[in-house]
């Protein structure tokens, strides 16, 4: 029997109907998969089913019977659980605490030792090292994804609804991952599972439905669907040659590292990269790419030299990095790249206040700034003094790398630059990146997904335990030889 469902659901919010006579069904022991683009709807259908918006019209079926929710936490007594994109963990509780939080075990005296007892079980579960007593803002990201997964299996679902479970973990904590989904799903439970990465439907939905602008445009089985077929139904047209040629880049070398060094986190590492070129940088979560970034750009204390057009630099801050034309893209623009209850003009200009005035900020440069940005980067957003974290994660991170771009930098960092987002603003950031290089640029990516480091790089390093394990290019640059590297298999260097 059907355990959760819509049927000819529609949502309006004001004027604007965003969802369309949606139909849904979850059944036990099954991974149904919802896919869309950024704006199609999908987060406002995992609201519904988890009782935090009401739907406009159509009913909600429970066990087959029309149900309302009368808030989240009553949804989930239920037994509907979320795992939300957005980590809802308290920073300054412990692992263990946040795992209870709301039910905590004991009276008046809480019980922790049984709780904590219980979180080491559940992290054992997901082979997961984690301390149970760590306070969350000591974790890192996929620390805590991991610690929002314990914390959903500590609650004995019915059905487990899943906003981008994988998208900052590792390969292991992906593995880790499916193993959980697969047990899940054999004792019953009902997982509706949302993600932006196509491959990993495919290995484990067992029922597919498209969203395109607020409407079920396509519902498969198992197999009916490959990768090619479900993007093409997301944007509604084929998607023909999904990285942009590469160009070729030039002799010149815009930057050199030597003998880089970030304590604890990077050793002795050297490249050079040329003007025109886009360098990869692959390597697994922890194997210090993101520390390497943040050295150069001056974020994390780091020694070595850096040079750019040859010239030796000195760089201690991010506004030293501004300074000599360098700028770095973070790979988490929610909490280090944007103020997500500030609108976008905010955003926009804050790294750069100094251009729009002194004593006196000079507003309609700003506005100027935002109408150009807005329209380079194709940011949509229904209104202008709109707080950027209501924007899509594609439209913010356009909003991040337009900020990123208004010091107008030679040579970009970019962390991670399509976590989250989906397969048309992927295409979109790609030619963002593309343009960038035809105009003389020199780029960085750092990035987990290996298509989208081998398709966008003229070369790719790979670090591991903060070194370079090697270099990989032309006919070598490949996902097994990447593989290799970062896993301390093979040391060959292109």
């Amino acid at each position: 029997m059907t355990v959760l469902a819509l049927r000819n659901v529609s949502k309006s919010f004001g004027p604007i109907e965003v969802l369309h006579g949606v139909d849904l069904a979850l059944e036990p022991g099954e991974v149904h998969a919802l896919i869309g683009e950024n704006g199609a709807g999908k987060s406002t259908i995992m609201k519904i089913l988890g009782g935090f918006l009401d739907p406009t019209q159509g009913d909600i079926l429970l066990d087959g019977q029309p149900h309302r929710f009368s808030s989240g936490p009553q949804a989930e007594a239920t037994g509907i659980v979320v795992i939300h994109q957005e980590f809802n963990l308290a920073a300054d509780l412990s692992v263990a605490a946040n795992v209870f939080l709301g039910r905590e075990r004991g009276g008046f005296r809480l019980d922790h030792a049984s709780m904590r007892t219980e979180t080491v079980a559940l992290l054992d579960r997901l082979h997961s090292p984690i301390d149970s007593d760590a306070l969350i803002r000591d974790l890192s990201v996929p620390d805590r994804q991991m610690v929002e997964i314990a914390k959903a299996l500590s609650r004995k679902a019915r059905v487990l609804i899943m906003d981008e479970p994988s998208a900052v973990l590792t390969h292991r904590e992906v593995g880790t991952l499916y193993e959980q989904i697969d047990r899940l799903r054999g004792e019953g439970v009902a997982i509706l599972y949302c993600s932006h990465r196509l491959d990993e439907v495919a290995h484990l939905a067992d029922r597919i439905t498209v969203l395109r602008d607020g409407r079920v445009v396509r519902q498969a089985l198992r197999g009916e669907l490959d990768e090619n077929g479900m993007a093409a139904a997301m944007v509604g047209r084929e998607l023909q040659d999904f990285y942009p040629e590469k160009g070729t880049p030039d002799d010149t070398i815009a930057l050199e590292a030597v003998g880089l060094n970030v304590p604890s986190e990077v050793h002795d590492v050297s490249f050079t990269l040329r003007q025109g070129e886009v360098l990869g940088i692959a390597g697994l979560v922890g194997s210090g790419r993101t520390e390497l970034a943040e050295g150069l750009v001056g974020l994390r204390s780091a020694t070595g030299e850096i040079r750019l057009n040859g010239h030796l630099v000195t760089i201690r801050s991010l506004r030293d990095a501004f300074a000599v034309g360098l700028a770095y893209l973070t790979e988490d623009r929610k909490e280090a790249g944007l103020l997500l209850d500030k609108p976008l003009r905010e955003n926009l200009t804050l790294a750069t206040l100094e251009r729009f005035g002194k004593l006196r900020l000079d507003i309609k440069a700003e506005e100027s700034a935002l109408d150009h940005a807005t329209q380079e980067f194709d940011i949509r957003a229904p209104r202008r003094d709109m707080p950027a974290g209501k924007l899509s994660g594609g439209n913010q991170q356009k909003l991040l790398l337009a900020k990123t771009m208004l010091p107008d930098p030679r040579i970009i960092i970019i962390d991670e630059p399509t976590r989250g987002i989906d397969v048309g603003t992927k295409r979109q950031i790609y030619a963002f990146i593309r343009k960038l290089v035809d105009e003389g640029r020199s780029i960085i990516v750092i990035s987990s997904e290996m298509t989208e480091v081998i398709g966008l790089s003229n070369r790719v390093l790979v670090m591991r335990e903060g070194h370079i394990a090697g270099e990989l290019s032309g006919a070598r640059l490949t996902e097994e030889n990447i593989v290799r590297l970062a896993m301390g298999v093979s040391s060959e260097a292109a």
